[in-house]
């Protein structure tokens, strides 16, 4: 159950890690030409795109001893929660972004879920040490 948790922490901590990578390297131009972008905007991008290198290292921190870090973790899906809802409030008043935004929205609104298993993990660890 804990080396499950740790694989799905494990694979899912890879999505903002490449984000990032490919927020911080390409910047908005990602999304939009060249010509098009509002330095403003980029600048935000890219400041977010940092944000997920952190997301990335707390999850990376968090991992090995799973059991023990449900606080933080509640931190992280919280801040992915809000994340989603503001994916939910784009798509209804801007319309629907590409697929893998939608797959983002579908993940950041559902990990709660992962906080259930953490703490079913945590609660079977102090089983077996109590």
């Amino acid at each position: 159950m804990k080396l499950g948790l740790q694989i799905v922490l494990g694979v899912l901590s890879l999505i903002p890690l490449a984000f990032a990578g490919m927020g911080l390297w390409f910047g908005a131009a990602y999304f939009l030409p060249a010509g098009d972008i509002p330095a403003g905007l980029d600048n935000q991008f890219r400041y977010l795109s940092g944000v997920y290198v952190l997301v990335t290292l707390l999850l990376w921190w968090a991992i090995p001893q799973v059991e023990r870090h449900g606080r933080l973790l509640a931190f992280i899906c919280a801040a992915l929660v809000i994340g989603g809802l503001g994916r939910l409030i784009s798509m209804l008043t801007v319309g629907p972004g590409d697929p893998g935004q939608l797959a983002g929205m579908v993940i950041e609104l559902g990990s709660p879920l992962l906080l259930l298993w953490q703490r079913a993990v945590a609660k079977r660890g102090a089983a077996n040490t109590g």
